[in-house]
């Protein structure tokens, strides 16, 4: 199985974005991290790709997650 392509939106004082990466980086997942605060092109993206404003935003292969939800980011990437 071809690994999938995992892009994390966030902000550095968000704490679920903060376990989100910790849990991609536990388990050996690689992805692209999108600093939101500072990046208006990134946060423009997020917006666009999930409607909302709320961090962290994951892009799974395309499919948006929005918010830390170890369980569907578990299904999701099939670990």
């Amino acid at each position: 199985m071809s690994a999938k392509e995992v892009k994390v939106y966030s902000t550095p004082t968000c704490p679920y974005c903060k376990m989100a990466k910790k849990f991609l980086e536990d388990n050996g997942i690689e992805y692209q991290h999108l600093d939101v605060a500072e990046d208006k092109a990134a946060r423009e993206e997020m917006i666009s790709k999930s409607g909302q404003m709320g961090v962290p935003v994951i892009d799974i292969d395309g499919e948006i997650m929005v918010g830390f939800d170890q369980t569907k980011l578990k299904e999701k990437l099939g670990i």
